[in-house]
């Protein structure tokens, strides 16, 4: 029986297409390339090689995306009729839960597999993807951990390992163990731009702007070719450090070019567009009629369904860009979604309805209504996925509503939080001067 790099048995597999499994996940690794169409090379090559169509189905079922995850299904009802290990079993029980919106319990199930087989790398990375998606900082960094011991120097790969582990600690707040753990990463392999994310991310948390756009800078060769499928994101990284230095006509540059200029309508890519257009209007740029074309890119993804997180996001668009009826259609889809009982139901009624209900207060102007929502909503929105910068954008929202609303114990507040992450920042420090200029309430 074929073995993959790591050593691990594969059903079916020929000497050709364990190559070319090999080789796309390698791709999958660095997030270069196209693994899927590596993956079709090793199925053309050995139609019941199970491990490659069982990695199809995780990277589609992974993109949150409607379409992708249709496909997966069917990927699905194939691979029941195939021979599969317990290992290869385990992969096809984790995808079915994701499918049914069982985050956590997905999760939960690759712990579980990756403690049986904790050299499986598609494993490893597809449940640090879902500990992302579903905002678990633990299991960022514990399901990393677990795994290490068994990687020795030799074992291909080792050094993804690494990458996944920074992000882990950053997102649990060891910023000084991530940045080392992300640089030992990248000396492993120069192209793991899911490293280099994640010292940026470390960068972001502790408010270096200056050394996080030298950082992009120095190794942009390594993340911003027309390979990489991260790269976008990463663009998105040194448009934060930028702004948060209020170079805000350099970021609606980088958005006009490296994040808006090919037009993505890949989810991850429309995430960072909205983000970034919602915040560069906090700070209160005109961003002219740039939420048009990303809430037309949203239509194919925002379905009220898959992953809220997403849907949230296009809210923004929807609403950057005035279109009510669309906004209207993906709340009322949403609270359908909630009266379900899988976990994505759960993740709609506490975090994504009160979220896009939080910013479309604030956004007609009810600033009142917007900190009545947001506020306690802060505290569930990791729930929600994504990471602690993405999620920044409902403490800035917040601040603004509350200063704009004229709540000025609440406005000093929050402006004290938000200086004390990053006391040199241009706009937090500005935030903070129009918080003081506020007149308290009469006694």
């Amino acid at each position: 029986m074929k073995l993959d790099r790591q050593g691990n048995p594969m059903t079916e597999a020929t000497a050709a297409s364990a190559d070319a499994y090999d080789r796309a996940i390698d791709a999958f690794n660095v997030y270069r390339g196209d693994p899927l169409g590596i993956l079709d090379e090793a199925l053309t090559e050995a139609p019941a090689h199970a491990m490659a169509l069982l990695a199809k189905a995780q990277l589609l079922a992974l993109a949150t995306e409607p379409a992708a995850s249709a496909a997966a299904a069917e990927i699905v009802q194939s691979a029941q009729d195939l021979q599969l290990s317990e290992r290869e079993a385990s992969h096809l029980a984790v995808v079915r839960l994701l499918l049914d919106g069982e985050w956590n319990r997905a999760a939960i199930a690759m712990d579980l597999h990756g403690m049986r087989w904790p050299r499986d790398l598609l494993g490893l990375q597809a449940g640090h993807l879902l500990d992302f998606y579903r905002g678990s900082a633990r299991d960022l960094r514990d399901r990393i951990a677990r795994a290490l011991p068994a990687w020795d120097g030799d074992v291909p790969g080792r050094g993804i390992l690494l990458g996944m582990h920074a992000f882990g600690l950053e997102e649990s707040g060891d910023y000084g163990r991530a940045e080392d753990a992300g640089r030992a990463a990248i000396d492993a392999d120069a192209r793991d731009c899911w490293a280099h994310h994640a010292v940026a991310h470390v960068m972001e948390m502790q408010g270096r702007a200056q050394d996080g756009i030298g950082w992009m800078l120095a190794r942009q060769p390594h993340w911003a070719d027309d390979t990489n499928f991260f790269k976008v994101h990463n663009w998105w990284h040194r448009a934060l450090c930028h702004l948060d230095l209020g170079q805000s006509e350099f970021v609606l540059d980088l958005y006009d070019s490296a994040i808006r200029g090919a037009r993505s309508t890949v989810a991850l890519d429309l995430v960072d567009a909205s983000a970034l257009l919602w915040r560069l209007t906090l700070t209160g740029v005109d961003v002219g009629d740039r939420w048009i074309e990303v809430a037309d890119a949203w239509g194919r993804h925002a379905d009220g369904q898959l992953y809220p997180f997403n849907d949230w996001h296009a809210a923004m668009a929807y609403l950057g860009a005035g279109r009510a009826p669309e906004l209207e259609s993906l709340r009322a889809t949403m609270r359908r979604t909630a009266e379900g009982s899988n976990e994505v139901a759960a993740w709609v009624a506490t975090a994504g309805l009160p979220l896009i209900e939080g910013f479309a207060a604030f956004h007609r102007g009810d600033h009142a209504l917007a900190v009545e929502l947001l506020h306690p909503v802060r505290y569930a929105a990791s729930r929600l996925g994504g990471s602690h910068a993405q999620r920044d954008i409902i403490d800035w929202t917040l601040s603004e509503a509350a200063l704009r609303g004229g709540m000025t114990e609440l406005a000093r507040a929050l402006a004290a939080e938000r200086v004390a992450l990053k006391p040199h920042s241009p706009v937090i420090r500005d935030l903070v001067s129009r918080a003081a200029k506020l007149q308290p309430a009469p006694m």
